[in-house]
């Protein structure tokens, strides 16, 4: 590639591609090759004026090589890259724009006065036509008051007025239809299907694959909390399957032989065997775009309210009108109140805000499905923390692997690993991870598992079951025992380890020593949130007494409780909301998932578990619980802006309408003031809250 280095500090550069102009795809090229790069921390691809920002962590020499070395027909971006970067959207949208405002300017500009009014007749009789479809239909919504400010302006043979109010309408429509469509964009993109690995039935056996090579026709197996990765019919197995991000149901649907799912659906029980009848899961992202558009989860109350008051006050408006006109006998003041009115703002920039502080959620890794849930999150006064995964590290690790039936430890780990690879939680990533790193490799040599959420999982090897899991599933409920002369071994385990349980034929067989240390900004984030206005900080865990006891003192929360099974964490949760609190839910695996539901925003970690993620109204990273703060610091910013709103929409307009019934301003001067100060709150409510 051929480039002019136009700035550059020590780890940051500044370029301009010298090339006769940049498409979309090849912003979007450029845009890949340097993020796949482990030297480049930060990337900017300014298509219009072909510039190039990058931050860097290698040497500069080494980076303009990597630049020079660049070609766009050698990168080999995935298409579903290129199809959902949202690059195209913009441009779209910003053409539209400017090519709306040459137009208006244009026929000002140079066209003569009586071509410009006919064109200006002919584009108000969609205003018109809404507001009599309106009208007709019994209401008195806005519609109404725009047909009939703009048929007043045309029948006074106001012409201007009538162009100047048709201009800001739709500058005001697509603003509002590009920060839409960009936020729902973004959040499908988000939500879209991201399934690396998948696991393919060939002859008679599970194995792991990258699911790139799967083909239609090929036979998969979803286990119980993942996600289907490939619309199907169900060959074998039965499961209860969450569609809610596909169809907003919130109540899992059976599915059995013969029985249709689709791609980014979750088994929440149960497990399927799926042959794969599309791989391309270019469905995915239009198919959860479709579901956002149409589903009143993007509405806030306030959203609501901003909507039903705007159509509330039009009768009011009219009235206004029809009552100075009474009064004065005087058209053009009567026509002052027509033109102001406070639904066009109310209902452009509420949406707009919302819409916006979803799209900044984004920037900081958080993803938010919908408006009404940062309005939860700006009033919530508790917050409930799961601990593994969410207060920990969500990168677990065995330290240690204690034999108690004289077994080679390899060879327990070798086990444990082949049972637990199945499920997706933190605490069986560590074994799998762990087996991984001695080169453990295994033979499916076990019969169907089976996974008994918050306790553990259950099988045959060999023709002996093998049960792994906590201390209650393992002791308590399968009964097992301790082999003879272990029991000291057994009391000296190290309490600040999490343990999981390997036990064959009912005797402990090995105990598996988990360090899942603390996050260190863990300690911070409560503090943070309490300052932001968080009054209860709570940790639930199924973790033993002693373990959850150190890392609650740690963390610095309100209450602890330990050893607890999903369902009394939704309990709590519930408990909470009856006594008038909103509650936020933090958690990341299956277990998680009935409180997140309870809650009045549940929040999941993205690497946890995909029923979490599906179930959950908000996902963050999983690298940095700030983000919470961040999250919380958002939607009250958030909350302000759109009080700020009402305010500032109501003394405006109220003061446009006084100097209009005084005389002072002429209908006109009234309309382009409106308009103009409505935009503005619209444009204005587009910038970031947080700087």
């Amino acid at each position: 590639m051929r480039f002019v280095i136009k700035h550059e500090i020590k780890g940051r550069i500044r370029i301009h591609a010298v090339q006769k102009t940049m498409t979309c795809r090849e912003a979007d090229t450029l845009y890949y090759y340097l993020m796949s790069r482990k030297s480049v921390t930060a990337a900017k691809v300014r298509q219009q004026t072909q510039d190039i920002t990058i931050s860097y962590t290698s040497g500069r020499e080494e980076m303009i090589q990597l630049l020079r070395r660049f070609c766009y027909k050698d990168v080999k971006v995935p298409e579903s890259f290129l199809a959902n970067s949202g690059r195209e959207l913009n441009e779209e949208y910003r053409q539209k724009l400017i090519m709306h405002i040459v137009r208006w300017a244009g026929s000002r500009l140079f066209l003569p006065y009586p071509l410009r009014a006919a064109i200006t007749a002919v584009k108000s009789v969609k205003y018109l036509k809404e507001g009599v479809k309106t009208l007709a239909a019994g209401k008195l919504e806005v519609p109404v008051l725009d047909g009939a400010a703009i048929g007043m302006s045309v029948i006074r043979r106001d012409m201007d007025t009538a162009g100047s109010v048709m201009f800001l309408l739709g500058i005001g429509e697509i603003l509002e239809e590009w920060t839409h469509k960009k936020s729902v964009d973004d959040l499908a993109r988000s939500m879209s299907l991201n399934v690396s690995k998948v696991w393919m039935m060939k002859d008679g056996q599970q194995i792991l694959v990258s699911a790139s090579d799967i083909r239609e026709e090929d036979q998969i197996v979803v286990h119980m909390g993942n996600v289907i990765p490939f619309d199907g019919i169900v060959s074998e197995g039965e499961a209860m399957v969450n569609q809610s991000s596909l169809t907003g149901e919130s109540v899992p649907v059976r599915k059995t032989a013969d029985g249709y799912v689709y791609a980014g659906t979750v088994v929440e029980e149960g497990e399927l065997t799926i042959c794969v009848k599309e791989t391309s899961g270019s469905t995915k992202f239009e198919k959860i775009a479709t579901m956002i558009e149409e589903s009143e989860k993007l509405k806030s109350s306030m959203e609501g309210k901003a909507e039903h008051l705007a159509d509330q006050l039009v009768p009011y408006t009219l009235a206004g009108t029809a009552l100075t006109y009474l009064i004065t006998r005087n058209t053009t003041k009567a026509l002052s109140v027509l033109m102001v009115d406070f639904s066009c703002a109310l209902k452009l920039a509420m949406p707009i805000s919302v819409l916006s502080a979803i799209r900044e959620a984004g920037f900081y890794d958080i993803t938010v499905k919908g408006g009404k849930f940062l309005e939860a999150a700006a009033e919530a006064d508790t917050i409930v923390f799961d601990k593994t995964g969410t207060l920990t590290k969500a990168r677990p690790a065995v330290v240690d692997v204690i034999s108690f039936n004289g077994e080679d430890k390899d060879e327990l780990l070798r086990m444990a690993a082949c049972m637990e690879e199945h499920f997706p939680h933190s605490m069986a990533k560590a074994v799998v991870d762990a087996a991984k790193k001695k080169n453990l490799i295994h033979e499916e040599n076990h019969s169907k598992v089976e996974y008994i959420v918050a306790h553990g999982i259950s099988t045959t090897i060999d023709g002996k079951k093998a049960v792994i899991g906590s201390y209650h599933f393992v002791f308590e409920d399968e009964g097992c025992r301790i082999p003879e002369g272990m029991q000291e071994t057994f009391d000296q385990l190290c309490p600040e380890h999490s343990h999981l349980y390997l036990a064959v034929e009912h005797s402990l067989a090995a105990v598996i020593c988990i360090e899942d240390p603390l996050r260190e900004e863990a300690a911070d984030v409560v503090k943070d949130l309490k300052e932001a206005g968080i009054k209860k900080v709570v940790m639930m865990t199924g973790d033993s007494e002693r373990t959850a006891g150190s890392i609650a003192r740690r963390v610095g929360v309100d209450e602890y409780f330990s050893e607890v099974l999903p369902e009394d964490k939704a309990e709590f949760v519930e408990r909470e909301k009856r006594q008038g609190h909103k509650v936020i839910m933090i958690g990341d695996g299956i277990n998680d998932s009935p409180a997140l539901s309870a809650a009045d925003v549940g929040i999941a970690i993205s690497d946890g578990a995909e029923i979490a993620r599906e179930i959950a109204d908000v996902t963050i990273g999983a690298d940095n619980l700030n983000e919470l703060v961040t999250l919380k610091k958002l939607s009250s910013l958030l909350m302000k802006r759109i009080h700020k709103n009402y305010r500032m929409i109501v003394g405006i307009n109220t003061a446009l309408i006084l100097l209009g019934v005084g005389g002072i301003i002429q209908p006109t001067t009234s309309a382009l003031f409106h308009n103009m100060s409505t935009l503005a709150i619209g444009l204005k409510s587009m910038e970031d809250l947080l700087v």
